[in-house]
């Protein structure tokens, strides 16, 4: 999250009073993430208090924005914990301020856990797994806009940038990926709404002592229809990695890929692929953190990621692309 486009208690409090949410107590800018601007707020009403998140989005459209607000209600009601986007009294979801299409969901209870066990990961392979299966009858469909295409337009942008050998690394990268989607194995990928950025920081846990209780997932703005598998490889990427290498965590993997096959079994092409999914996943990344690295856009609030770190994933992915089959799939 960031605050690109400051919003004002004033501007804050009419937009709440017409969704009919409460008096605003707070506004507080977030300053997580990159892509949109985005609010905490609570409001009072009836002697309690409510909290939700307002997301300006910087890039997303009007147009665009329904699939993803949409998605998230279809999910809540088939029993995922995802925020529930507010309603005016006509039914829309999606709103004007400051000239941007904005939103005002739920705020989910818990917190991110940034150093997760195999426990953590189990909970999240499974809440994958379900959250893909009750994205089957959505209605809406949209591309996913970070996908293979994006890819391609946004390398060609960052190539000037980079050292000879990330140059090397992103091309022959970009080759084998396109080599890979033109495959008949990638044809017959099982597809779907994907959440595509199911990281640490967009999951809630509680933290109560024992079992980890999974209490949320957000940030559903990347999302779009694309192979289960590629959604599945975002996650291994970052739940079942040394942090410091990227190198693969055998315990971690495996417990996020067994949970999640226990819910929705592998077919035979995404095991034939799954290697190929994480060097795409992690190529995914490192060319979005490229990207704002060397054409970051201004905000009064921003944590950049650094772009190195996806850049050692995808050289471990490219070095070790048996990994996966050794570490035990589940059948």
């Amino acid at each position: 999250m960031a605050v690109y486009t400051e919003v004002s208690t004033q501007e804050a409090r009419a937009l709440l009073r017409q969704l009919k949410l409460g008096e605003l107590t707070t506004l507080q800018g977030c300053a997580r993430g990159i892509e949109n601007t985005n609010y905490f707020v609570s409001t009072e009403q009836g002697g309690e208090t409510f909290d939700y998140v307002l997301t300006l989005f910087e890039r997303l459209t009007f147009a665009q924005l329904p699939f993803y607000l949409r998605l998230m209600k279809h999910l809540a009601e088939h029993g995922i914990p995802a925020p529930e986007p507010c309603a005016d009294a006509r039914g829309d979801l999606v709103f004007e301020l400051k000239g941007k299409p904005a939103a005002v969901v739920t705020r989910l209870r818990g917190s991110s856990e940034l150093i997760p066990t195999p426990a953590h990961c189990a909970a999240v392979g499974t809440l994958l797994a379900k959250m893909h299966l009750a994205g089957r009858d959505f209605e809406l469909s949209q591309p996913h806009l970070r996908g293979l295409a994006w890819w391609n337009d946004t390398a060609a942008v960052l190539l000037p940038h980079l050292s000879q050998t990330q140059a090397a690394l992103l091309q022959s990268e970009l080759a084998y990926q396109n080599h890979t989607a033109a495959s008949s194995s990638y044809a017959a990928l099982p597809r779907g709404p994907i959440h595509a950025d199911l990281f640490r920081d967009n999951v809630l846990f509680d933290s109560a002592p024992g079992q980890p209780e999974l209490t949320g997932v957000f940030d559903f703005y990347f999302a779009g229809v694309d192979s289960w598998l590629f959604d599945l490889a975002v996650c291994l990427n970052d739940w079942c990695i040394d942090q410091g290498t990227g190198a693969h965590d055998a315990q971690r993997f495996q417990s996020l890929l067994r949970a999640y096959s226990a819910v929705r079994p592998l077919e035979s092409a995404e095991r034939a692929l799954l290697s190929a999914m994480l060097r795409a996943a992690a190529l995914r990344f490192w060319i979005s953190r490229l990207w704002d690295y060397h054409l970051p856009r201004p905000a009064s609030l921003l944590q950049a990621h650094d772009p190195a770190h996806f850049e050692h994933v995808l050289r471990e992915r490219v070095m070790h692309p048996h990994v996966a089959r050794l570490l035990e799939m589940p059948s």
